[in-house]
C-alpha cells in the first residue's frame, strides 16, 4: 500500500502555520477520499482510505517535525513493505514562493527538517515528494519563526488553490506516476534577475 505523509507539527497553536502545509493537504485528501477518521498507530494519526482507485494510508506524524523519520520508517516497514517507491511525502518549502506547488522523485531535504529526518531514518532519498512553497513577500529575520507563524488572511484563498493543487499532484502520482505529475504541475521559478523586486532571506 501507499504511504502519503504530510509534515507538520501536532497541536491547536500549530494548525495555520506555514510549517503545517502538510498536515492540511492529507486532511484535504482525507475530505476528497470520503474518510471516515483517523486513529494513532506508531506515533502518527492515520486514516486507510481510497484515493483515485487505490487503497493508500494518509500520515501524519505526531512527533514533530525534526522526529517525523520516527514515524515513518515503521509504519512504511508495516504498510508499505518497507520500500521508498511506495512513499510519498508533503511539506512545506520555504525556497518556493507561497502558493507554488513542487513535485519531485527524489531528491535531498534542502533544509527541511521533516523531510532530514525521513532520509535519515529510511537511509535513502529516493521517495516522492509534494513540495508546496511558503517562501516570504518580504525580508525576515528569523525563517524558524516565520513558518512557524499564522498565514496571513488575504493569503488563505491562494493557500486553498495551492492544497487543491497539491492533492491532484499526489492523485496523479497515483493514476500515472510522479514523471507525469512533475511534467503537469511544476511551474518555473523566476530567477533573481526575473524578479521585479530582489530581497535577502
Amino acid at each position: 500500500m501507499k504511504l502519503i505523509v504530510g509534515l507538520g507539527n501536532p497541536g491547536r497553536e500549530y494548525e495555520m502555520t506555514r510549517h503545517n502545509l502538510g498536515f492540511m493537504l492529507i486532511d484535504r485528501l482525507f475530505e476528497r477520499s470520503g474518510g471516515r477518521r483517523f486513529r494513532l498507530e506508531s506515533n502518527a494519526q492515520v486514516a486507510q482510505v481510497e484515493l483515485a482507485g487505490q487503497r493508500v494510508l494518509l500520515v501524519k506524524p505526531e512527533t514533530y517535525m525534526n522526529l517525523s523519520g520516527d514515524a515513518v520508517r515503521p509504519l512504511l516497514d508495516r504498510h508499505g513493505e518497507g520500500l521508498p517507491a511506495n512513499l510519498i511525502v508533503a511539506s512545506d518549502d520555504i525556497a518556493l514562493p507561497f502558493g507554488m506547488v513542487r513535485v519531485r522523485a527524489r531528491g535531498s531535504a534542502g533544509g527541511q527538517k521533516g523531510l532530514k529526518s525521513i532520509i535519515e531514518a529510511l537511509g535513502t532519498d529516493d521517495f516522492a515528494r509534494v513540495r508546496l512553497g511558503v517562501k516570504p513577500d518580504h525580508p525576515v529575520d528569523d525563517l524558524s519563526s516565520f513558518v512557524r507563524s499564522p498565514i496571513r488572511k488575504r493569503d488563505l484563498e491562494l493557500l486553498g488553490e495551492a492544497v487543491d493543487r497539491a492533492a491532484e499532484a499526489i492523485e496523479t502520482i497515483l493514476t500515472e506516476g510522479v514523471e507525469r505529475a512533475m511534467a503537469r504541475f511544476n511551474e518555473r521559478v523566476k530567477s533573481e534577475s526575473d524578479a521585479s523586486s530582489e530581497f535577502k532571506l
